[in-house]
């Protein structure tokens, strides 16, 4: 939370100064902001004795598995959000400080963005299959909360927009089944 805090007090200065971060600048406050990293941590609350001290400072210490899941969150919410967010005044977003740095346009930019999703992705199937030193059920709540990201980002901003195709999906999946 403290990690959290001090990347948010920095969005501040640069949206107060006006100021565009170049691509490595922003992503190293933004994989923050994102709040997975410690979505990932208070997950693994109340899931017993499996989570030890060792499993939350694993997770703490940002392995591939979870940096990974970060950049897909990160950079598939920017590449469906980032018009709305600019539009009601926010920071800059992945896609303006990507075309500011390397210049081309808002397709370049997405295009780059599916090609840094797509090596997370293969960092999160690397670890899940062969070499992350957590147990497997943590392994597999960090895949999942990548999955619902996948899913909130995926074609549009279903988290802000939650009233729209996710109150679908929820309907469907968690009261549908359990009509009588």
């Amino acid at each position: 939370l403290k990690k959290v805090c001090k990347a948010y007090f920095q969005e501040f200065k640069w949206y107060h100064a006006g100021y565009i971060p170049t691509f490595e600048e922003y992503l190293k406050v933004a994989l923050v902001t994102a709040c997975y990293m410690m979505l990932s941590a208070i997950s693994l609350v109340g899931m017993g004795e499996i989570v030890t001290k060792e499993t939350f400072e694993w997770i703490t210490s940002e392995p591939l598995m979870v940096k990974a899941s970060s950049v897909v969150c990160r950079l598939m919410d920017d590449r469906v959000g980032h018009q709305f967010e600019q539009e009601r005044g926010h920071v800059a977003s992945a896609v303006e400080s990507y075309i500011k740095e390397f210049g081309g346009s808002k397709q370049e930019a997405y295009a780059k963005f599916e090609k840094l999703v797509a090596n997370g992705w293969r960092d999160i199937n690397k670890e899940c299959l062969y070499s992350a030193p957590a147990p497997r059920p943590v392994l597999m709540r960090v895949l999942n909360l990548t999955h619902v990201i996948n899913l909130l980002y995926k074609d549009e901003d279903l988290y802000t927009n939650s009233k729209t195709k996710l109150k679908d999906i929820i309907t469907k999946v968690l009261v549908e089944p359990f009509k009588t």
